[in-house]
């Protein structure tokens, strides 16, 4: 198997290999690394892997390849923490699956010392590299970076070399009911269009609006037309527009900022008030952080 060249979701902020050394983590293949074959049945899933999808086709292929070259590079694992006779795989995980699907009752393997911790971190980062990350799983892997290794928002945002905005909207996303993220993992909806769902007043719409813009194939300016029509027609009081392009313009620059809908309204004597929205504890949190706001 010939390692492929991968559209690594990471940015120019240090990189994976930086992020590695900074949690005491290595997993590139050494020079002087030992190299074992080590049963199929001896080795399990890592329980911290934020990948849930494996594409069928993508896994018959490889293993198609793996029956004709064998596995050229070999996975990284750690001796099972519950029993030492098992292997918990850090990295390579599609390659251990594809192997027994080409029948090997062996794969080659590097065996390295993790704890818990430093597993969980090194699965997420090694995670992060896949070029076929679903919006969702990216989103669950910096979810799951912010708390495994202790970081903020704008701390991942900086790490990864992404704007703080790019990983803010994704986050968003694990805001939508299940349902609807399903329809964004098998991509029937795109990023944009469920991102935009978020912004219907009504959340108890998502689901069935979600359905309509699938069904009826829209495009994600369609779907903010209808967002926009559904809230202004739930809405029992109009909320005056910024009644200026400096109120206009301070408005989007206050939703970029936030990841999340601000309205901006101002009286003849020039007083007003600003609303910003937010859909959960969780997102209240963000906003609070992006504030710079502790309620410790």
């Amino acid at each position: 198997m010939v390692k492929s060249k991968k559209k690594s979701v990471l940015g120019d902020g240090g990189g994976l290999g930086a992020l590695f050394a900074d949690q005491g983590v290595d997993t590139s293949v050494a020079k002087d690394d030992t190299v074992r074959d080590i049963e199929v049945t001896a080795i399990v899933a890592n329980p911290y892997q934020p990948r849930r999808i494996f594409d069928e086709a993508a896994l018959n292929d490889l293993a198609a390849s793996i029956k004709e070259n064998g596995v050229l590079q070999p996975i990284i694992v750690r001796h099972a923490p519950k029993d030492g006779q098992q292997y918990e795989i850090l990295a390579g995980e599609r390659r251990w699956r594809a192997s027994q699907l080409a029948g090997l009752t062996e794969v080659p393997a590097i065996v390295r010392k993790l704890d818990d911790d430093q597993m969980l971190q090194a699965s997420i980062l090694e995670n992060l590299q896949r070029e076929d990350l679903t919006p969702l799983e990216e989103a669950e892997a910096y979810k799951q970076m912010m708390t495994a290794m202790n970081l903020t928002q704008d701390q991942v945002a900086k790490r990864l070399g992404k704007a703080r905005s790019a990983v803010a909207n994704l986050l968003r996303l694990l805001n939508l009911p299940d349902e609807v993220k399903t329809m964004v993992n098998d991509g029937s909806l795109s990023m944009g269009q469920a991102r935009t769902l978020l912004g219907l007043h009504n959340k108890r719409r998502i689901v069935p609006v979600a359905k309509r813009v699938v069904r009826e194939g829209m495009t994600v300016r369609q779907v903010e037309q209808l967002v926009n029509q559904l809230n202004e027609q739930a809405q029992t009081v109009e909320t005056p527009k910024p009644q200026s392009a400096y109120l206009e313009e301070a408005q989007h620059v206050l939703e970029d900022k936030f990841g999340t809908k601000v309205n901006m309204t101002r009286n003849r004597n020039g007083a007003g008030k600003i609303e910003i929205s937010y859909l959960s504890d969780d997102d209240l949190n963000r906003i609070l952080e992006v504030l710079d706001i502790s309620m410790d």
